[in-house]
């Protein structure tokens, strides 16, 4: 991913989503790098402090400007050399318009390893979280609950879930050469997530990005193509009034690899490095409004997924965010399952979050007997919690920092008392989010 800083008057082209623009346009020729010419080029917002002389990347309190004379373009390329790190100094010396390079690292889906079958099914997580959040009204209705994976097949979900499931198109976004149609995707990874959501969130309105297909071979998705798609959902928040704001974003997906990333200390590393252009996007957008939430992982200490390339700390990246909600899984009794990624986080220390269910019978995504499993499937039970409450509570209202605390202090707290690395600050705990609610509403703070 190659950060650019051209004159304003093409980044205003950028930042107008009625105008398309190429990469050729913002960059031109680039010695040494093949543009790639179907990724149309992304806005990145520039970072500043969120009080004069505060921190520049301080991800927890930072704020952004999309001003044409501040804000830069993404393109992506590759590098065509073998020493690419004498490249890349030599075009930071060649283009002073480049900002920065960073790796596009794969992103891939977050299926679990092992073979056990399923722990309960999903009428006991409907049991303890979807019954106690209708009690108070909470359903997802009005609430944009946008799924970043391999895409939704609305007619297998709807077959299983016995009621009808349909995706916003109008809303719903695709990475450049990804074919088919949005909610007609076949059926995989996303169509489990969608299912999960719509457990906890039955009245949600789905958006469909399936970032994770690529039509190149072996790769899954590109972490470029998840920029694109936050800066579409940042259009998507921005169409909604300010203080009516619902969006809520599911991430069941991450980089396995530190080989696929430059190491930990180079400008342009993805792992551990709060300036990555996807670190900001991330921040920029749930600064915007949005309740953003990730996968954990599944590099468990008991039963890691084989792909699991960190010799330790693996949650990383924009799944160790601090604004993000960082989910692990348990299954339906409340134990942790094997797989599921213990802290500490990289880019924050205290991830996981919290945790909720997984390892149940539901979706049917990859056979009947085949357990949702993973922190995969926990994560979009969570975000469909999420969804649930906003439904309740837009942002205008208790903001996402706020949606964030809601559910740590309310976790039924599992493992050693208190934060740990195993379950976060505990298990989502329904009953007590309603409760926290009423009282929020019987204190005069709901309008």
């Amino acid at each position: 991913m190659i950060q650019m800083r051209p004159a304003p008057d093409v980044v205003e082209a950028v930042i107008d989503p009625s105008v398309r623009t190429t990469a050729a346009d913002v960059a031109g020729p680039i010695p040494g790098v093949a543009l790639d010419p179907d990724y149309e080029p992304v806005p990145v917002p520039r970072p500043q402090p969120a009080a004069p002389g505060g921190d520049p990347l301080s991800l927890e309190s930072m704020t952004f400007s999309m001003t044409p004379e501040r804000a830069t373009v993404l393109v992506r390329g590759e590098i065509q050399d073998y020493d690419v790190a004498s490249r890349y100094a030599m075009l930071g010396l060649a283009r002073p318009d480049i900002v920065a390079i960073s790796s596009d690292p794969v992103i891939e889906s977050m299926p679990t390893c092992g073979g056990d079958g399923p722990v309960g099914d999903w009428h006991d997580v409907q049991n303890k979280l979807t019954d106690h959040l209708k009690s108070e009204g909470m359903d997802g209705e009005g609430v944009a609950l946008a799924i970043l994976d391999t895409g939704i097949n609305v007619a297998h979900v709807s077959e299983v879930l016995g009621q009808p499931v349909t995706v916003d198109e109008s809303r719903s976004w695709k990475p450049s050469g990804v074919t088919g149609n949005f909610g007609q995707f076949p059926v995989d990874h996303g169509s489990m997530c969608a299912f999960d959501t719509r457990i906890t969130a039955p009245r949600a309105t789905l958006l469909d990005l399936p970032v994770l297909l690529s039509t190149k071979p072996v790769i899954l998705g590109l972490l470029s193509d998840a920029v694109a798609a936050f800066a579409h959902l940042r259009n998507v928040l921005d169409a909604m009034p300010q203080e009516q704001r619902a969006l809520v974003v599911s991430n069941s997906w991450g980089s396995f690899k530190p080989t696929w990333d430059f190491p930990p200390g180079h400008p342009g590393n993805y792992s551990d490095n709060p300036a990555h252009p996807f670190n900001l996007s991330v921040s920029a957008l749930e600064q915007a409004g949005a309740d953003i939430l990730f996968a954990a992982g599944n590099c468990g200490r008991e039963c890691p997924d084989g792909r699991c390339g960190f010799p330790d700390r693996p949650i990383n990246g924009a799944n160790s965010h601090p604004r993000v909600l960082s989910v692990g899984g348990v299954d339906t009794r409340g134990a942790r399952v094997g797989y599921s990624s213990q802290g500490p986080g990289r880019l924050s220390r205290r991830k996981p979050d919290i945790c909720t269910y997984t390892h149940f019978a539901g979706s049917k995504a990859f056979g009947p007997n085949e357990p949702d499993s993973g922190t995969s499937a926990a994560t979009p039970v969570a975000a469909g919690v999420v969804a649930a409450i906003r439904s309740q509570l837009p942002v205008g209202e208790l903001s996402p920092a706020e949606m964030r605390t809601l559910l740590r202090r309310t976790a039924d707290d599992l493992g050693m008392a208190g934060y740990d690395f195993d379950y976060g600050y505990g298990t989502i705990d329904a009953a007590a989010i309603v409760e926290a609610v009423r009282r929020r509403r019987k204190n005069g703070r709901h309008h």
